[in-house]
């Protein structure tokens, strides 16, 4: 049967309908063939495709669609030059104003402001835990007493803590190292036992016992296979541990050994895991210093080397050679100085033209200004003097209480010794501490063979502040500017004295990083003012401000070390520990204290062996002590007390 007439109708119409739909919306797909016209329906299909692929080629040539931004990307390399219009030949000059300007030339010259960061949490804890700046403007007295005994059954060479304090580390002459928990100890409410009491020497008052948390080996390194190796699987060779360092919030823990090497431990996680191993030294690692941002640290040895580490990749960063006689001592000037900021390495003989130091100019003119003033006022005192003061012997003066250092003024009580008061443009804003102003010989000992210069005013200018101190177990001790890697260059030994003895076991910085204490033989401790350009020796040196004496009786100084006020610090001798209240003893309106004055407090606890070292918390509120000969020679008491320090209101 043939389809009608009305069929045929309604066809066209819906072919009419998709014709206008396929113009209106070309990317539709066209509507199938209807089964009575298999035929017709093509034909209109391909001619409205056609002329949908010609509206759309139009639209290509007037508006082409953007590239993708892959291509894009690539395509900056080979896009053509902005064009520029060529200069004529009449006007060749007129070529550089016509091009297009650099967009690199608008942006300024000027450095771009710095902002100041907040402090993390971490340091937000180890603020509130430090000593207070605050206190410094109404300083008081201490009292420190001891509280708690750790006995050990061996002499302990070195301590190492935490910031907080709440891991104490020892390490000891039978090669293991012990975590105490502090806190629990002087909280807690367990006592020496009748024997412990007779080891420490306790023989009177209570003392209470200490709170072990964990103890490992600290290994020689024969062999790669202990490495990452837990705590007791071998029995490997032992070495005394004659330094420590830990860091500020006990992750880890360095140890050095006999043979030169360097152990990596665990503390707070995994404690006594045995990470890694730096070998650098040829002798025992006599002491070891932190880096401030604690990437790295120096280690000093028995032969004679000073070496800096890179805790990232556990190489050696650069060695600090002097005059090859064994290290006892190292640590860096504090950042706490006011003076933190690093620059860049200094390599060549221009050095002092590349340091930009921003006070360097103030320095050189003070320097000046304190030689001349420093020389008239010699030339007063050689009117007034008697002309064998210089001559005197030590026993001259009463070493207990006599304030004169080397004995250069009288006796009697009347010849009391000026304050000089011109202070350095360095010493803004430091600790005010005055100094004193009496003659000393000019005299020196002879210099050890390959040792380095003295410092001199020039050289010493333009030191920057971050400085590296090494003292020597002959009685050097030496500043290195850290910014200087040259040889030779940036070094300088300070000045001593013909009666200095050549002796010296330990040495530290003050707090705020203007003073050197220096341990001597002879009983004494030298005081020496990094800031200022003294008269001790040659006048462009840094001066020795005092020179404070224990009773003759008392024996060497095995150990110094400063509190955090800038003002007090502990020495110790055979006899016992003492507290000295340096600023004090130095200043006292406007003159010395008197000859007949107490100048220091006996600190109970330790007597009758050589202190190995003594550390004091960064919130004043703990001092440890521990007692051994490191390896050198002396008895030791092999016992650690924990001291409680308080402050005394007035």
């Amino acid at each position: 049967m043939s389809p009608s007439d009305s069929d045929d109708d309604n066809i066209d119409d819906l072919d009419f309908d998709n014709d206008e739909d396929n113009e209106l919306y070309p990317e539709d797909d066209p509507l199938d063939p209807g089964p009575e016209d298999p035929t017709d329906e093509p034909d209109d299909d391909s001619d409205d495709s056609d002329d949908a692929s010609d509206e759309d080629e139009d639209e290509d040539d007037t508006e082409p669609p953007p590239p993708p931004p892959s291509l894009m990307a690539m395509d900056v390399d080979v896009k053509p030059p902005i064009p520029v219009p060529m200069p004529t030949s009449d006007t060749p000059s007129q070529s550089a104003p016509s091009k297009a300007p650099s967009p690199f030339s608008a942006i300024p010259t000027s450095p771009p402001l710095v902002r100041k960061r907040s402090l993390s949490p971490a340091q937000l804890r180890k603020k509130s835990l430090a000593w207070s700046i605050k206190n410094a403007s109404n300083p008081r007295p201490f009292t420190v007493e001891a509280i708690c005994a750790l006995p050990h059954p061996v002499p302990t060479h070195s301590l190492a803590s935490s910031f907080c304090m709440t891991h104490l580390l020892t390490g000891s002459d039978d090669g293991y190292i012990r975590d105490y928990d502090i806190f629990t100890a002087v909280n807690g409410k367990n006592f020496l036992t009748a024997p412990q009491r007779h080891h420490s020497g306790v023989v009177e008052g209570i003392m209470k016992a200490g709170q072990l948390r964990f103890w490992w080996e600290n290994p020689l390194p024969h062999d790669s296979s202990r490495l990452n190796a837990g705590v007791g699987e071998d029995d490997p060779p032992l070495s005394p541990v004659y330094s420590l360092a830990m860091h500020s919030d006990a992750l880890w823990s360095l140890a050095g050994t006999d043979s030169g090497h360097i152990n990596l431990f665990t503390v707070r996680h995994d404690p006594g895991r045995l990470l890694h191993v730096m070998s650098g030294h040829r002798g025992p690692v006599s002491a070891l210093s932190m880096d401030a941002d604690e990437k790295g640290f120096f280690s000093a040895g028995w032969d004679g080397e000073a070496i800096q580490w890179d805790l990232n990749t556990g190489q050696i960063v650069r060695h600090f050679t002097a005059h090859g006689s064994q290290l006892a001592t190292i640590a860096l000037r504090p950042l706490t100085s006011g003076w933190s900021e690093l620059g860049s390495a200094v390599d060549n003989e221009d050095n002092t033209d590349r340091m930009k130091v921003e006070n360097s100019d103030t320095l050189m003119i003070e320097a000046k200004a304190m030689e001349e003033m420093l020389e008239q006022a010699n030339a007063e005192e050689r009117k007034q003097a008697p002309t064998d003061s210089d001559a005197k012997s030590e026993a001259s003066y009463d070493p207990l209480f006599d304030d004169d250092p080397e004995g250069g003024g009288a006796h009697d009580t009347e010849d009391k010794a000026t304050v000089n008061e011109v202070p350095s443009a360095a010493a803004i804003g430091a600790t005010s501490q005055g100094t004193e102003s009496t003659q000393r010989p000019t005299s020196s000992i002879p210099a050890p063979k390959n040792a380095p210069p003295f410092l001199d005013s020039a050289t010493y200018a333009t030191y920057s502040f971050d400085l590296l101190m090494t003292a020597h177990i002959d009685g050097q001790v030496i500043l290195w500017d850290r910014r200087v890697h040259s040889p030779g260059k940036g070094v300088g030994r300070l000045w001593m004295s013909e009666k200095t003895p050549p002796w010296c076991l330990s040495a530290c910085w003050s707090a705020d990083g203007g003073q050197l204490y220096v341990g001597r033989r002879n009983g004494t401790v030298d005081v020496w003012d990094v800031r200022q350009l003294g008269r001790s020796g040659p006048s462009s040196t840094p001066r020795i401000m005092k020179t404070l004496r224990n009773p003759l009786s008392s024996g060497v100084v095995s150990c110094v070390v400063a509190f955090p006020d800038c003002r007090h610090i502990a020495c110790a001798s055979v006899d016992n520990l003492r507290l000295w209240n340096v600023a004090e003893t130095v200043e006292q309106d406007g003159i010395t204290k008197s000859k007949g004055g107490v100048q220091f407090k006996i600190i109970p606890g330790h007597h009758g062996g050589y202190i190995s070292q003594m550390i004091v918390d960064p919130g004043a509120r703990f001092l440890v002590s521990a007692s051994s000969n490191r390896g050198w020679h002396g008895d030791s008491t092999r016992t650690v007390f924990v001291h409680d320090i308080k402050h005394v209101m007035t």
